[in-house]
């Protein structure tokens, strides 16, 4: 029986992916293509969970001293037999990620970073028995590692020694090797993201650029840097004045195919997993992403699918990315939506286009100023990807794949939610109406609510899907009625009722049941939503719980129109 390799769900770290056989789709090739194509300070912009991080890992592991070259056996770098004599474990590496900088205040994120730098600066400690080096860099490095008094922790910095931290450990690591050093910053923007969600931008801003202004600018010591980060922030000035200064975007052709999964790595992976039956599946959900030339899965999902089915081998495919982030870009772009912009995310949704132009030089502050911003950071950061581009500097954007489809529609639900739930008198007299047998007046505020919302259109890409939309919709209005027990997608006769509502101090029991018309045809669609009730027998459930009087409505909508019908039978 073959002993399948685990999956790396979660790992960063290449060595322990490499050294605890763990599955691993080969990027080193980005290794050889950053040497031939070398630039001083090369930054990589890619949405969350494309496996940034990972190749930061993989660039400190082949370059750093003591490098195990073990590591990189029959991986597709090890072919460069030249590269790997002059590069591999030539170099005194300096490697941080601040994705971990996220404090709800200045204080709080400036003591991460001086926690994350001097933990960097601890893992070369023997340096302070360096005969190369004089008592004043010893002390200089002492400054980078300092801990406190008894009773403190974290490393204490004072604000010179942190603006300078990452230049003073390069010149101290070049003193001891007589050779310059390699910078690898992963996530450098996410400090800047925490600061702006929570008021002390300006603060933070001014750090980052005085850390690494001061590090990559006229820095002697320094051979070349890579970092990663999901916004190019360029007009904060904290790259400007580099000569030797690379950005590459999804946009960009070069490096497109190192961040992601390619089809190929996909198929060989499920080959191996013996799930190769589970490809269109995957595709659908988790292709659809377009860097440079180069079409891409999201890695993060393929593992995280790949490893479910594995155990649940029936298991249908999930949104995995959405609970990496909080979507609170979407949140703000449907808050600020008026009505152009809603019909355009109705087209989005629908599996159509939109066409816009991108601004790729964000700052952080400017992301909410305008609608039009929203766009190029929904687009930079993965909840769009492009279909084309234009002279004038546009893109034809679409929603990648299913999983993202279901992010927009949840969040779309979310908002609306909030939206209606200012008006409780409505909801009040469109709950009551419920209870009250008025079909008529049902439709009317659902008619209404509908109009307030983004609709799901009739497309084949969303067949299928639309009743769900809609059953959220109305379930999330009738919870608003804390009261009424409420059921959906409830075991009642012989199936599953849409919604089952139980209001005990009246002994009243509502079934729903909702469809939605395909051709428009919205009497035919209710009445076949009633002749279910009745043929599935969901009442029964209502009944074996006391509900002495029992409503059943049959519900269809069609884009942002609806039908009620009561059956009085």
């Amino acid at each position: 029986m073959k002993i399948l390799k685990k999956l790396p769900v979660g790992i960063e770290d290449f060595e322990e992916i490499r050294r605890e056989n763990f599955y691993y789709v080969d990027k080193t090739g980005l290794i050889a293509e950053l040497l031939k194509n070398w630039t001083k300070v090369n930054l990589f912009t890619r949405p969350r969970r494309f496996g940034k991080s990972l190749n930061m890992s993989m660039l400190r592991y082949f370059f750093e001293y003591g490098c195990d070259s073990r590591l990189f056996d029959d991986l597709e770098i090890a072919s460069e037999t030249e590269l790997c004599k002059k590069y591999m474990g030539k170099f005194p590496v300096i490697s941080i990620s601040l994705k971990d900088v996220s404090a709800s205040d200045y204080k709080g994120a400036r003591d991460m970073l001086c926690s994350i730098i001097g933990s960097e600066a601890l893992r070369f400690q023997y340096i302070l028995e360096s005969a190369k080096l004089s008592e004043l860099e010893k002390k200089q490095y002492a400054q980078l590692t300092y801990v406190g008094d008894v009773g403190q922790t974290g490393f204490i910095m004072t604000d010179n020694v942190l603006e300078n931290s990452l230049i003073t450990l390069s010149a101290i690591l070049r003193k001891h090797y007589g050779q310059k050093v390699l910078l690898f910053v992963d996530e450098y923007d996410v400090p800047l993201d925490k600061a702006q969600q929570f008021g002390y931008y300006e603060d933070m801003l001014n750090l980052i650029r005085k850390i690494f202004s001061r590090t990559l600018k006229s820095n002697d010591n320094l051979h070349f840097a890579v970092l990663t980060g999901c916004l190019r922030i360029a007009k904060e000035s904290i790259f400007t004045g580099l000569n030797n200064f690379s950005v590459f975007s999804i946009t960009n052709v070069q490096y497109d195919e190192y961040f992601g999964f390619s089809d190929i790595d996909v198929r060989r992976l499920l080959v191996y997993y013996d799930c190769e039956e589970k490809y269109q599946s995957v595709k659908e959900w988790y292709d659809g992403y377009h860097f440079g030339n180069a079409d891409v899965y999201c890695p993060w999902d393929v593992i995280n699918y790949v490893n479910l089915i594995r155990s649940e081998p029936g298991a249908i495919p999930q949104a995995f990315w959405i609970n990496t982030s909080g979507n609170d870009i979407i949140k703000h772009f449907l808050k600020m939506a008026k009505f152009r912009t809603r019909k355009e995310i109705e087209e989005l949704i629908a599996g159509e286009s939109v066409v816009k132009k991108i601004n790729q030089e964000l700052t952080y502050r400017d992301l909410y100023k305008k609608v039009d911003n929203i766009w190029s950071v929904l687009f930079t950061t993965g909840y769009l990807t492009q279909r084309g581009k234009f002279d004038d500097g546009s893109f034809r954007l679409t929603i990648p794949n299913l999983e993202i489809r279901k992010i927009f529609t949840e969040q779309i639900e979310e908002w609306f939610q909030d939206e209606v739930r200012r008006d409780t008198s409505q909801l009040e007299e469109f709950c009551a109406a419920f209870m009250g047998a008025d079909a008529e007046s049902i439709e009317s505020y659902l008619d209404m609510y509908l109009q307030k919302t983004i609709s799901i259109r009739d497309t084949s890409v969303q067949k299928g899907k639309k009743e769900s939309f809609y059953h959220g919709i109305l379930l999330g209005l009738l919870s608003y009625r804390e009261d009424w027990d409420i059921n959906s997608n409830a075991e009642s006769g012989q199936g599953f009722s849409d919604i089952l509502v139980e209001i005990e101090e009246k002994q009243i029991g509502i079934v729903i049941e909702i469809r939605y018309s395909h051709n428009g045809n919205l009497d035919f669609s209710c009445a076949e939503a009633l002749k279910q009730i009745k043929a599935k027998d969901y009442v029964s459930r209502l009944k074996l719980d006391g509900m002495t009087t029992i409503l059943k409505y049959g519900i269809a909508c069609w884009k942002k129109k609806c039908k009620v019908q009561l059956d009085d039978k």
